[in-house]
């Protein structure tokens, strides 16, 4: 507890918490010499996770993520689930067809979304929307990350991460919601997200104009 209360009076992550060790998970099927059949898992420091925990729960009392997460993301937020967002734009569905409307959709899932989310533009997004108290931790929890890989009981090289949340990690989740939160809007859409999956619906008597 004395280390978490130091990190926190710091506001600085430390290095030994900030190395994430990858491990190979063959897929079923694949051809064994073919990098691409390797599923990769990321593991971090336990003790690092403890205290994404402890401050997530802070960040959760300062300012409730409800109030800044748009009601259209339903991932990170509580009472809010996979099956409900599926209620919520099967709804959609349904009063297009009650109404004999046409129904259009696209559905978008950005290619590995949180090994992409770009470091400035996040800690921009956390200045403006968190307590300014949060800006210089995450800002040092983001910085200066390395990841090795381990296999067959032998470890690589280490590198340094230049962009994405962690993978594996406690707060990856919320600061992917975070850094998304500003997709832009429509009066005439209805948008439906839950985490990086993303689905565009909208109505019209005319399949043209839907």
């Amino acid at each position: 507890m004395y280390i978490f209360n130091a990190i926190l009076r710091l506001e600085c992550w430390p290095k030994s918490l900030k190395i994430a060790q990858i491990i190979m998970i063959p897929k079923p099927g694949k051809k064994p010499m073919d990098v691409s059949s390797y599923r990769p898992i990321s593991l971090l420091p336990t003790i690092s996770k403890v205290l994404e925990k402890l401050i997530l729960r802070k960040i959760s009392k300062d300012l409730n993520p409800q109030d800044w997460i748009p009601n259209h993301q339903f991932g990170s937020r509580q009472a809010h689930s996979t099956a409900q967002q599926c209620h919520r734009i099967t709804d959609v569905i349904k009063k297009a067809m009650d109404k004999r409307q046409y129904c259009t959709a696209a559905f978008l899932d950005v290619s590995q979304a949180f090994d992409k989310v770009w470091h400035p533009g996040l800690l921009f997004k956390i200045k403006r929307i968190l307590l300014s108290n949060y800006f210089n931790l995450l800002k040092s929890y983001l910085n200066e990350r390395q990841f090795e890989t381990k296999f067959n009981g032998e470890s690589s090289s280490r590198f340094h991460i230049h962009s994405g949340v962690p993978q594996g990690s406690i707060l990856g989740p919320l600061l992917c919601v975070l850094y998304t939160s500003d997709l832009p809007t429509s009066r005439e859409t209805t948008l439906g997200t839950f985490a990086d999956y993303t689905a565009i619906f909208a109505t019209h008597e005319d399949p043209t104009v839907a």
